[in-house]
């Protein structure tokens, strides 16, 4: 179904890609092309699966016909829930089934190469300082608002002088000024605590932490955070857009379907 007859990670790096890999695949479809997913789940055919391949690729397929099947499958007959749901808590109900899918896959490859108990805390730590999948499409991950202003910038004339001037200056450095002081260094001290706090935020497209040097835009709908690159918006073309809406929010306007409960 997905190359796994033909592609064996067999070392903990390997299988770690292999991992992100796939997580990837499965976040496009659930984020960036949840329109064409959407389309494909057609409740009309039989049990399908959300597959994602190693190649950050997914498609939605019949299960394997061989038993037992080359690799761990996916949850079967995704599709009968697409109507029978609301939107978000079917994407949510495939993100969850997902990540428990991408764990044994990781694990069947450990297993059948024999990793030890340190090779899988290890592969285990690596897997889990990302976030899941659940937490990028349902957007429950830790998010703070991000500065698009450098703060590095804003905060470098944020510090106190850790003395006063010479001679007759030293008289001048009254009360008032002491104030003003602290409340620069007590501004610097939230701007540096939020800036901290930034790096935990998510690309809402990727599932990448947010880092300082990289362009990243707010849909105006969900208020999730993407990566400029990841939803093909530069910081020239954001200078013209009033509201901006991430594709997820854009494909919901235009969505004939009814959804029940």
């Amino acid at each position: 179904m997905d190359g796994g007859t033909h592609y064996n990670p067999r070392t903990v790096e390997q299988v770690f890609k292999d991992f992100k890999g796939r997580r990837t695949a499965i976040i496009k479809a659930l984020t960036t092309d949840v329109e064409e997913f959407f389309h494909q789940c057609d409740p009309e055919k039989d049990n399908l699966c959300l597959y994602g391949l190693p190649t950050e690729q997914w498609e939605v397929n019949l299960p394997a016909e061989e038993v037992p099947p080359e690799l761990p499958e996916p949850a079967l007959g995704i599709n009968f829930a697409r109507d029978g749901m609301q939107e978000k808590d079917w994407l949510s109900l495939v993100a969850v089934h997902s990540d428990a899918w991408l764990l044994a896959v990781a694990f069947y490859f450990g297993e059948r190469f024999g990793f030890d108990r340190a090779d899988r805390k290890r592969l285990f730590t690596m897997v889990n300082d990302l976030p899941t999948t659940f937490e990028v499409v349902t957007g429950t991950a830790k998010k703070q608002s991000i500065e698009k202003s450098s703060i590095s910038n804003i905060t470098g004339n944020r510090t106190k002088s850790g003395s006063k001037g010479q001679g007759s200056e030293s008289g001048k450095y009254s009360k008032v000024a002491e104030e003003e002081d602290d409340g620069l260094v007590e501004e610097y001290e939230g701007l540096v605590e939020e800036d901290e706090e930034h790096g935990e935020t998510l690309c809402g497209a990727c599932g990448e932490n947010y880092a300082s040097d990289e362009f990243w835009i707010c849909c105006d709908i969900c208020e999730k955070w993407f990566h400029g690159k990841c939803v093909k918006i530069t910081p020239a073309r954001a200078d013209h857009i009033r509201q901006y809406k991430c594709p997820s929010c854009s494909n919901k306007r235009a969505r004939p379907y009814h959804w029940v409960g």
